[in-house]
């Protein structure tokens, strides 16, 4: 059931959990945007941060990956502190992130933007592999940047952290602008990478996409974690899920 709880939610898990969000403040400049984010990513599992825009879900990700200068709090991943880590120490530990604007290189073609970040951890994917995944990168890889569409830049920015190493995947917003059958097909890879043991934060406002993908949600507020729930229980919710994203 989902409820609205003065202190962050807490979700059953049987999986251990990989990162493990305590209190989390951050500021952009002098602006304190997270207020005590609480939350945990079991390992494995699909976990999405739902909110309107301004809630504090891109901030989140950004304080994980440190690149935020301002935090305080705890965030454990996989048994180290990572609050106060630089980002490339946070990368080398498995950890990916994917931003809105996708990052994608205009004057590199596909093969030079997926081979340009270097392996960190062992354990990616390797070329071969990627190309797997995505066929569409295989058959554009001589294509510049500038030449992709919407959907093939956000394919192309996902596979790119594939090779590093990274275990736990942060997707800010990966369907934003995208046709519905490119975000199906972004569905069906999120789906994927699940079965192959990588975890995923995924920042969403369309709640309904993220049903189709994901474990569990929370919902963020005003930078705070203010309600929790398993993905079984989202249809008893939709109502209340559309009250807090003003669907």
């Amino acid at each position: 059931m989902l409820e609205t709880l003065a202190s962050a939610p807490v979700l059953p898990s049987t999986r251990r959990t990989l990162l493990d969000a305590r209190d989390l403040h951050a500021w952009y400049g002098e602006s304190h945007i997270l207020h005590g984010m609480t939350f945990t990513i079991p390992e494995g599992e699909v976990v999405t941060l739902l909110g309107r825009n301004g809630a504090g879900k891109t901030t989140t990700m950004r304080s994980i990956m440190g690149l935020l200068r301002k935090r305080e709090g705890s965030l454990v991943y996989d048994g180290t502190e990572t609050v106060g880590l630089p980002p490339n120490r946070i990368a080398r530990l498995g950890i990916g992130y994917v931003p809105e604007e996708r990052g994608i290189f205009a004057s590199l073609n596909v093969r030079e933007n997926l081979e340009l970040p270097p392996v960190v951890k062992p354990g990616g994917l390797t070329t071969a592999e990627v190309y797997e995944l995505f066929p569409r990168l295989l058959e554009r890889k001589g294509s510049q940047g500038t030449k992709l569409s919407g959907g093939e830049q956000q394919m192309l920015a996902i596979a790119r952290i594939l090779r590093t190493g990274a275990k736990l995947l942060l997707l800010d917003e990966p369907t934003e602008g995208l046709a519905p059958v490119i975000v199906q097909q972004i569905g069906e890879i999120i789906r994927t990478l699940r079965a192959k043991g990588f975890t995923v934060l995924l920042v969403e406002q369309n709640f309904r996409f993220a049903a189709t993908v994901a474990d569990r949600h929370y919902v963020v507020e005003h930078g705070r974690v203010v309600d929790a729930i398993l993905n079984e229980d989202v249809p008893a919710n939709t109502a209340k899920l559309q009250e807090y994203l003003g669907v």
